[in-house]
């Protein structure tokens, strides 16, 4: 049985959590993080010496980051249509998958913590429109490659890409300000409802 450590409202675990959902592999979870047990527990710096999670266990198979993470369980697990072999196309998959991870979330990460978790120490109005500039622009790129595939980001079917992406997504539509018009990405987002996964880790309420 695959074990899940993190608290599910974790952006990160709920990757792992849609992912699972996705290929229909059954799992156990353990609540870890802020609020729960502390990750600066020796037992689970044994597992992950960044005191981050998620951290899978599969068997004696122990794997942190969440991108690797859904990768391997769709490597592993029958996910081929998730992330296909064949090199192009799982090259499209990754290219937005990274894209997600370091362009994106890096435009995100000062206005969401100002304005969606309303941090003390992120309460300089200067950096918050900075970053709300950044992350328009960010998911303006976006909107463009959705208005080009006119599905999903990697192409016409969803795949492994579109669980960090759509993540993102939700935190965009659910962190308060003004926002541009992008119409590509509001019926990616209605298109990503309709898969039981991210109605319960995605498009949940949860940001």
């Amino acid at each position: 049985m695959l074990n899940i450590l993190g608290k599910a409202s974790s952006i990160n675990v709920r990757k792992v959590l849609w992912a699972c959902v996705e290929l229909r592999l059954p799992f156990e979870r353990e609540d870890w993080g802020s609020g729960f047990r502390s990750t600066a527990e020796p037992g689970f710096l044994a597992l992950n010496p960044n005191a981050m999670v998620p951290v899978i266990q599969d068997g004696d198979f122990v794997l942190w980051e969440s991108n690797t993470i859904i990768r391997y369980l769709a490597s592993q697990y029958g996910g081929d249509a998730l992330y296909p072999a064949a090199p192009k196309l799982r090259a499209r998959v990754n290219q937005w998958m990274d894209w997600q991870a370091t362009d994106l979330n890096r435009s995100w990460s000062y206005a969401f913590m100002a304005l969606a978790r309303q941090s003390a120490a992120h309460r300089d109005a200067a950096a918050t429109e900075a970053s709300c500039q950044a992350w328009a622009h960010c998911m303006g790129i976006l909107e463009q490659r959705l208005s080009q595939t006119g599905a999903y980001v990697a192409g016409e079917a969803f795949s492994l890409a579109d669980i960090p992406v759509g993540l993102s997504v939700n935190r965009w539509f659910l962190t308060p300000f003004d926002k541009p018009r992008l119409p590509a990405v509001a019926a990616y987002y209605d298109r990503l409802a309709e898969r039981e996964g991210y109605r319960q880790h995605g498009r949940n309420g949860t940001v």
